[in-house]
């Protein structure tokens, strides 16, 4: 018998390029996303984040949206620019309420995660600490970016046993994952089994889905084009079931939010990229249960334990 959990609600959030966020997030909480994550990919393009963080949060006072996580994707074992720049943005996280910073593992580029991992000890370990002394939480995103093991593109940290590698380098409690289940999906792991198995871990959540076309990997194997047998979707098109997700991640004291990550939806996408976002938003929103809906008894104490020996 599983024990009655005093759960706080999962909100529902969105990815938003941090170059536009300014102009971007006034719409998206008017949309109705509970939460935003800023995202900045290789570059801060000129954003200084000591200003926007601030300035975010006084857009958002009032609204109950507000920024829970802050991304730098980037490669900071390649780049000595990267890691300056993501020390950072640990730095600002704070300024933006985030309680988050989201990133690649990173990698040496066209070499394996076995010859990358020595140097993730090394980096990560800095980064780790320096989450630590700020109370922030470090994950790192799930995505191959176009790599293999053998040949690295930017980011080692797609796949579990690199994920074991990782913590076994770096024994921090800062140090985790943004986990999303599409980028399992093309490397035709099995997401739910897998989120069972590493939720403690996961301390962000991205939604992004994937449709899995197994016909054509039976006839024609995944290396001839991996857009074609697993194109990434916004969640409520694709294969996963978000319910599961959401309830994994409840039992094991998830209380973060899921952020829909969309712009890669070979279908719903340009013009039909905000369509699919509120489809999103309502899907997970009803994944979850609906909206929150106090209990109308007075005396919530004594039904709690009435239910209690009741089961």
């Amino acid at each position: 018998m599983l024990p009655h959990f005093d759960i706080r609600q999962i909100r529902i959030g969105t990815c938003v390029p941090g170059f536009i966020a300014e102009a971007w997030v006034p719409h998206m909480v008017e949309a109705g996303f509970e939460t935003v994550s800023i995202n900045f990919h290789m570059e801060l393009g000129g954003v200084e984040i000591e200003r926007q963080g601030p300035a975010l949060r006084a857009m958002l006072d009032g609204t109950g949206c507000e920024v829970t996580t802050l991304g730098y994707y980037c490669n900071p074992i390649q780049y000595e620019d990267h890691q300056k720049n993501l020390e950072r943005v640990i730095d600002a996280a704070a300024l933006y309420g985030a309680g988050i910073v989201s990133t690649f593992a990173g990698g040496y580029e066209g070499q394996s995660v076995d010859g990358s991992i020595a140097k993730f000890g090394k980096v990560y370990g800095e980064l780790a600490r320096r989450c630590e002394d700020r109370g922030v939480k470090l994950a790192i995103e799930n995505c191959p970016m176009g790599g293999t093991w053998d040949r690295l593109t930017c980011n080692l940290g797609f796949n579990p046993r690199a994920w074991e590698m990782m913590f076994n380098e770096v024994q921090s409690p800062a140090l985790g994952l943004e986990w999303e289940p599409a980028h399992q999906m093309i490397q035709l792991i099995d997401p739910i089994a897998q989120l069972r198995k590493w939720a403690k871990k996961v301390y962000h959540v991205h939604g992004k889905d994937a449709t899995v076309d197994l016909a054509y990997v039976h006839e024609n194997g995944v290396l001839c084009n991996t857009d074609w047998y697993a194109p990434e979707r916004t969640p409520g098109f694709g294969d996963c079931n978000w319910r599961d997700i959401i309830y994994i991640l409840h039992v094991n004291g998830y209380e973060d939010d899921i952020c829909v990550e969309g712009y890669h939806d070979p279908i719903y996408k340009n013009s039909w990229e905000m369509t699919a976002q509120i489809h999103a938003l309502k899907y997970l929103k009803w994944c979850r249960g609906g909206e929150f809906t106090p209990n109308p008894w007075e005396d919530k104490k004594l039904f709690y334990e009435e239910t209690k020996q009741e089961d």
